[in-house]
């Protein structure tokens, strides 16, 4: 799950507001295990407290955090992320994106919730996955 997909739920006036709601009460309905890294859980902070304020970053806490498996990154992840941002050039693209797609494939991880272009460009399904899906 990531920042894009949590951002979307938790702010009602995000264009993808109706589509992550609905998409998050489907994983849920199915047991779906839902993960993030530590890194996610940054960035999202900082996302929520700058946009948002306190009050959601608090309902992030409470209320989405704890359905979340958190995937703490290992220094070698980190290590190989960077290398792979560096290496791809692009200004656009976020160290927490490629920390992201580095875990993803370390867990065999195939569906992204994410409404980030940079996971399709990867090759990661971002389409609502099924309940087998990991």
């Amino acid at each position: 799950m990531d920042t894009s997909a949590i951002f979307a739920v938790l702010d009602r006036e995000d264009q993808n507001h109706a589509l992550a709601t609905s998409r998050l009460m489907y994983l849920i309905s199915r047991d779906a295990v839902l993960i993030t890294s530590n890194y996610v859980v940054v960035e999202t902070c900082a996302l929520l407290q700058r946009r948002l304020g306190t009050k959601v970053l608090s309902t992030f806490r409470d209320e989405v955090l704890p359905s979340l498996m958190v995937q703490w990154v290992s220094q070698l992840q980190h290590e190989i992320a960077f290398a792979s941002l560096l290496a791809s050039g692009r200004r656009k693209l976020s160290l927490v994106d490629c920390v992201s797609f580095r875990v993803m494939r370390d867990l065999e991880v195939r569906v992204a919730f994410a409404f980030d272009g940079h996971f399709d460009e990867e090759g990661f399904d971002c389409g609502i996955p099924s309940a087998t899906a990991r």
